[in-house]
């Protein structure tokens, strides 16, 4: 099943989730590599004096990777935030993602991310704002969002109404309010209402960890896509998997660990690329850590790993592993399914 959006066809409707630090070009391309059909780029800022940053520049960085090419961005002030469209548009974004989602207190403090969720006239003033920048380049407008600011204040359904009557072309929402984080369990009855409520694309995202959740966040909802964060970190492969089982009722067996290795092992190729030794070798630990938090000795490597300063070691380390991991096992272990994340896992913005 395809999705549209403006004049793009995703492949499929398995969608990787924006995480800060984490959905860099890189990760996006092995998610796609690997069955997901559509990426949506870690957060930008609207805020011109960063953009000439090496942290904004390496966050707009989108050499070689497949379309669309989705950016998103974040900010309080809707001129701003016009500007911030355009300025990504013309570096080579296909489609704008306006962050309504985020949780996080150093954005909510700034009353972006999901905080503009509490200011409805402000939040439909920013996404008029990116959709009349955006429309002489006939690019769409996206947007990720809450189910609201509160357990009492679960507006979402209101505002997806104004967003689709504004020009926003997709929703995704995220079944938990600002006021959870990401503690507790994801609702799905708020995105199901939503789904209802509009005829744009809705996608539901939150806790969606195995393929069978993937199926079952489907038919609750009614959402044409489902959206993947978390559980993608050091498990890629989750979108094919979740493919399979979609099509045949069936699981996929576990990748075999020699494929593991190389798809990791290309995966801190193209991030060293990216980052260059000094911040490569660190950002590149908690991928790495995220591959072998489950497996045999996996702790033990991982505060190894930690150790290691440079990045022909770390890749020398982690290919030892592998290959010592392939010496006791052909396929990975399988998946555990809908374990709770740790805490590391929900620190970055816009996650799952």
């Amino acid at each position: 099943m395809t999705l549209q959006i403006g004049t793009h066809t995703l492949e499929n409707r398995l969608f990787v989730a924006p995480m800060a630090g984490v959905t860099d070009r890189p990760f996006r391309m092995l998610c796609r590599e690997l069955g997901a059909g559509y990426a949506v780029s870690e957060m930008v800022t609207s805020r011109k004096e960063l953009w000439s940053t090496l942290k904004t520049s390496r966050r707009a960085n989108h050499d070689g990777e497949p379309g669309p090419i989705a950016v998103q961005i974040a900010g309080t002030d809707a001129a701003m935030m016009a500007e911030a469209a355009v300025y990504n548009i013309e570096r080579g974004a296909q489609i704008i993602d306006i962050n309504m989602g985020c949780p996080a207190k150093k954005v909510c403090n700034k009353w972006a991310g999901s905080a503009l969720m509490r200011d409805e006239p402000l939040a439909l003033e920013i996404v008029q704002a990116v959709v009349d920048a955006a429309q002489p380049f006939n690019v769409p407008v996206t947007l990720k969002m809450r189910t609201g600011w509160s357990e009492d204040n679960r507006n979402a359904v209101k505002l997806a109404r104004d967003f689709e009557s504004a020009g926003v072309q997709m929703l995704t929402v995220h079944g938990r309010t600002r006021e959870q984080g990401y503690k507790g369990h994801a609702e799905y009855d708020t995105i199901a209402a939503v789904k209802a409520a509009v005829r744009v694309p809705v996608v539901a995202n939150g806790d969606i960890r195995s393929p069978e959740k993937a199926r079952d966040v489907l038919a609750a909802t009614g959402a044409d896509a489902v959206m993947i964060g978390r559980a993608a970190q050091g498990r890629p492969w989750i979108f094919r998997e979740i493919t399979h089982f979609l099509d045949t009722g069936t699981h996929l067996a576990p990748p075999l660990v020699a494929e593991v290795r190389r798809l990791l092992l290309d995966h801190l190729v193209e991030h060293y690329a990216l980052y260059g030794e000094f911040s490569g070798v660190r950002t590149a630990r908690k991928h790495i850590g995220w591959y072998v938090r489950a497996l045999p000795d996996g702790e033990a490597f991982r505060a190894r790993m930690n150790a290691i300063e440079d990045c022909a070691g770390q890749l020398r380390a982690v290919d030892d592993y592998f290959q010592g991991l392939a010496d006791r096992m052909d396929r990975m272990p399988a998946p555990t399914t809908d374990e709770e994340p740790s805490g590391e896992e929900k620190t970055a913005c816009a996650v799952d």
